[in-house]
C-alpha cells in the first residue's frame, strides 16, 4: 500500500496552471524522483502534498501507519531548497525545537539529534549559532531538522545544494538508508545522483506529466542508444546510414545516438563488411541525456 496518493491535481494562481492534472503514487521503501525545469511546477506539487496548498481539482492521499486518514504533518519530513533556519539558534536547541513540533519529547530529541550530530561530524558545534556554520554544515543541519522525528514521508528538494563531493556521497547513504522505513520524494537537478538513487521517476514540465515510471524501464522504454565507435579507415560512410543522430566525427572515432527506436541488432548488421571496427561500446541513455532531450531548450 503507498504512503501517499495524488490524483489529478491542478492548481492555478491567477489564471496561470501550474499544475496539470498530476497523478502519482510512493511506498514505504521506495524513493520517487521529482523531476522537471525550473518552474515546471515542483514547488507548488510538493506544497499541496504537504498542505500549504489545496489543490483546486483532484485529491491528495495519505496512507500513514497504512490505514488512510487525514494529512499528518508530524509523520511527514520535508527538507525545503530554501534553507529556514533560524541563524541566530543554537544548533542543537534549533534540533530539538523542531522535533517537539513534531512530537517528540524534549529529551529524546536531545538524544536524538546529539547522535546524528555526532553522525555526520558536528558535535563540536552543537553550541555554536547556525550562522557560524558554513552553507554544508548547515544543509546537513537542515536535513536532521526533516527526519530527526522519523517521518513516514520524506520530502527532499535539492538536498545535495551547497555540499562538496564526500558529502554529497554521505548524503546518498542517507537517503538510502531512508528509504529502509519511508516513502521519498527526491527533487533534484543532479541527475547523475537522482540516477543512483531512485527507484522510479516522474518528469514534469509547464505543470504537466511527460514522462514517468521505474528508472530501468525509462531508459530501456526511451530508446537512443549512445555509440562510441573507434575504426580504421575513412568515417565518412557514418553519414549515410539510416537511424544515427548527433553524428560528431574525428578521424578513427565517431560518436552519436541511435534514432528512436533503433535497436542496437539493427545498428550492428547495417555496418559495413569492410568496416575495421577496434571498439564499439552501446549504452542505454543517461537520466541527464533524457532531460535534455525532454527539456529541450526551455530549462
Amino acid at each position: 500500500m503507498p504512503v501517499l496518493e495524488v490524483e489529478a491535481v491542478e492548481k492555478s494562481f491567477d489564471g496561470v496552471r501550474a499544475v496539470q492534472g498530476i497523478s502519482f503514487s510512493v511506498e514505504r521503501g521506495e524513493i520517487l524522483g521529482l523531476l522537471g525545469p525550473n518552474g515546471a511546477g515542483k514547488t507548488t506539487l510538493i506544497r499541496m502534498v504537504i498542505g500549504i496548498f489545496l489543490p483546486d481539482r483532484g485529491a491528495v492521499r495519505y496512507f500513514f501507519g497504512g490505514k488512510p486518514g487525514p494529512l499528518q504533518r508530524e509523520r511527514i519530513g520535508y527538507l525545503p531548497e530554501e534553507r529556514g533556519l533560524h541563524r541566530k539558534a543554537r544548533v542543537l536547541d534549533l534540533l530539538v525545537y523542531y522535533a517537539e513540533l513534531k512530537g517528540i519529547p524534549r529529551e529524546e530529541a536531545r538524544r536524538r539529534a546529539r547522535e546524528w550530530l555526532s553522525r555526520l561530524g558536528l558535535s563540536a558545534w552543537e553550541r555554536r549559532k547556525v550562522e557560524a556554520l558554513s552553507k554544508g554544515m548547515q544543509q546537513k543541519v537542515q536535513f536532521l531538522a526533516a527526519i530527526l522525528h522519523e517521518p513516514e514521508l520524506v520530502i527532499l528538494d535539492e538536498p545535495f545544494m551547497g555540499l562538496d563531493p564526500v558529502n554529497q556521497d554521505l548524503f546518498q547513504e542517507l537517503i538510502l538508508e531512508l528509504k529502509g522505513s519511508s516513502a521519498v520524494i527526491l527533487s533534484s537537478h543532479q541527475m547523475n545522483l537522482v540516477e543512483g538513487l531512485c527507484d522510479r521517476v516522474l518528469f514534469i514540465q509547464k505543470g504537466r506529466e511527460v514522462l514517468q515510471g521505474p528508472l530501468d524501464e525509462v531508459r530501456r522504454s526511451y530508446g537512443r542508444y549512445r555509440v562510441e565507435l573507434r575504426f580504421r579507415g575513412d568515417g565518412a560512410w557514418l553519414r549515410e546510414l539510416p537511424g544515427i543522430e548527433g553524428l560528431e566525427l574525428s578521424p578513427g572515432k565517431a560518436s552519436f545516438s541511435l534514432g528512436f527506436g533503433v535497436e542496437p541488432r539493427e545498428f550492428l548488421e547495417s555496418l559495413p563488411d569492410e568496416l575495421e571496427v577496434e571498439e564499439i561500446s552501446l549504452r542505454r541513455p543517461t537520466l541527464h541525456e533524457i532531460f535534455v532531450d525532454l527539456v529541450g531548450g526551455t530549462g
